[in-house]
């Protein structure tokens, strides 16, 4: 009993460690007085000062443009890759290929940004949207492979068979059978792709160009000139987004399990 009521102790310090820093930046986003140091009064200046920000609201719309893009592009690609992997027949060649997809989410940030900066120069890319949304697919696409590839390994092999006895096409067995049943998994890779997109920095600060940023390179820019309550509403908003598309992607797995 000693050792329980200790583990729960452990366990809630760790929770309190994670997210103060959170709670506080939270808390003080909403703090009248321009310093952080002290909580003088409630207050929404600094989200209105922050909505009059034209270059703030320029980053947001980049952002939004650059997630939604790439997370589209994300889940095609890896919806195919899920059904290419389900579908090879040899067991190590499917294993070998789910362990290669791994890969990307295994590997630092660091390392795949560097990565891809030297293919970008390699093929003579000027570095703007393009590169940036390219990059932001080639990081998504592993994540939406692995919310779609688990339902795929679970479905019952027997109803294709029986389909393509009643002399169904492919395309038509894709559409009939399998779809119905991987859009919760789709839904929820597309909602994975669009959280990792708007919390990447890594990879969008090295493969963004003159004049184009991300909200959280924006936020690391704005760092250097000093810690402004700015900062700590867009923060807020950020983790409001984060939050409410975890939320849903965790009601949509849900819905799956049942």
């Amino acid at each position: 009993m000693v050792k329980k009521n200790l583990n729960r102790l452990y366990l809630t310090l760790c929770y309190i460690f994670l997210y103060m820093p959170i709670i506080f930046m939270i808390v003080f986003s909403f703090n009248e007085h321009k310093y952080s140091n002290k909580f003088t009064n409630f207050s929404l200046i600094w989200y209105k000062e922050l909505f009059k920000d034209s270059s703030v609201m320029s980053t947001f719309y980049q952002t939004i443009i650059i997630t939604l893009i790439a997370t589209f592009f994300a889940v095609i690609i890896g919806t195919i890759g899920a059904l290419t992997i389900y579908k090879t027949v040899h067991p190590k060649l499917r294993n070998y290929m789910q362990t290669t997809t791994y890969l990307p989410i295994i590997l630092p940030d660091i390392v795949i940004a560097i990565g891809i900066i030297i293919l970008y120069v390699f093929l003579n890319l000027d570095f703007g949207y393009f590169t940036i949304i390219l990059s932001h697919i080639v990081f998504n696409v592993p994540f939406v492979i692995f919310a779609i590839l688990p339902k795929l390994l679970t479905l019952d092999n027997n109803l294709f068979d029986a389909a393509m006895d009643l002399g169904a096409k492919q395309f038509q067995i894709f559409k009939k059978i399998i779809l119905p049943q991987i859009i919760p998994n789709i839904i929820s890779g597309a909602l994975i792709a669009i959280t990792l997109s708007l919390d990447d920095f890594t990879i969008s600060f090295f493969t963004s160009g003159n004049g184009i940023m991300t909200l959280s390179v924006k936020i690391f820019s704005m760092t250097k000139r000093g810690i402004s309550p700015k900062i700590n509403a867009l923060s807020t908003l950020m983790i409001a987004m984060i939050i409410v598309i975890s939320t849903i992607t965790y009601l949509f797995k849900n819905k799956e399990n049942n």
